[in-house]
């Protein structure tokens, strides 16, 4: 929900995101809506979102392999995560991103299926750097496995979704 109370929806099966005000009857498209496909004005398969304080969408684009943002009131998404990378490099370098939260500082942190970590991109960098869990998948109390949605608390702790050990996981976030 973004600070008016309005409801987002990812569709990964329509490829495209919706916001929902009070009384819609059918959403509005906010992110994608011209089918699946690769280029800015297209999602395939939409996972999660994340809304800021300005109504940008931020879509985990699962198959894409990448983070767009979608600014309010837009017709085409910005790539911001990776930055500047060609599409047959996107699946080396982001592979099925599926959960998106943004920090108050621009910070994005996504979550992938392949990876058995969480990883934070800074605003501009080219690179994310894994700030939770390890390469390998497990069941210890720094590792996660097949790690999904995303949320932070006032404090600024870092929840995760582990999916395969049916658990969720708190974190304390470095910043530095």
């Amino acid at each position: 929900m973004d600070n008016n109370g309005d409801l987002y929806i990812a569709d990964w099966v329509n490829n495209d995101v919706r916001r929902w005000q009070e009384g819609d009857t059918q959403g509005t498209v906010v992110a994608g809506g011209n089918g699946f496909g690769n280029a800015c004005n297209q999602l395939n398969q939409a996972k999660q979102i994340f809304v800021d304080k300005n109504h940008s969408v931020y879509v985990a684009d699962d198959t894409n392999h990448r983070v767009m943002k979608w600014e309010e009131n837009a017709t085409e998404g910005i790539l911001v995560a990776p930055r500047n990378v060609f599409n047959e490099d996107l699946i080396d370098v982001m592979s099925n991103p599926k959960g998106v939260i943004v920090d108050h500082t621009g910070n994005i942190y996504l979550s992938y299926s392949r990876y058995h970590h969480i990883t934070r991109w800074s605003p501009g960098a080219m690179k994310g750097i894994a700030v939770v869990g390890t390469e390998r998948s497990g069941s210890e109390s720094t590792q996660l496995t097949n790690p999904q949605d995303l949320s932070f608390d006032r404090r600024g702790n870092l929840y995760v979704v582990d999916r395969e050990n049916h658990r969720i996981q708190k974190f304390l976030i470095d910043l530095d």
